[in-house]
């Protein structure tokens, strides 16, 4: 996970964390992951975890070792949202594109 993504969660409360602790144990252990909670983001390279805990909330995803999530098996989270419109996706795209070009930049100085 970026450091982007671990603030978001920390900042959640328990009953979200719950929820995404299941929700990646389901991403981890099943080959088959529903797209009401697994989706690929249409004209991306991300796709976007789903959650309903009191509001909707999004992580998006990006796989690292197979372009197919589902046969991939080392993931990446990179960015949380709670959405509240279809405008959020925009935004938190463009978020999620930076926070990944400085995750591979900060990869190969090391």
């Amino acid at each position: 996970m970026t450091k982007e993504c671990l603030e978001f969660i920390e900042g959640q409360n328990e009953k979200f964390r719950v929820k995404l602790e299941y929700l990646v144990q389901v991403v981890e252990t099943e080959e088959v992951v529903k797209s009401n909670q697994v989706k690929k983001l249409v004209n991306t390279i991300f796709y976007e975890l789903r959650m309903k805990v009191e509001n909707e909330y999004r992580i998006i995803l990006f796989t690292i070792d197979h372009e197919n999530f589902i046969e991939s098996r080392d993931i990446l989270f990179i960015y949380g949202f709670q959405k509240k419109s279809t405008k959020d996706y925009k935004r938190a795209v463009k978020k999620a594109k930076t926070i990944l070009d400085n995750y591979f930049i900060k990869d190969e100085e090391e």
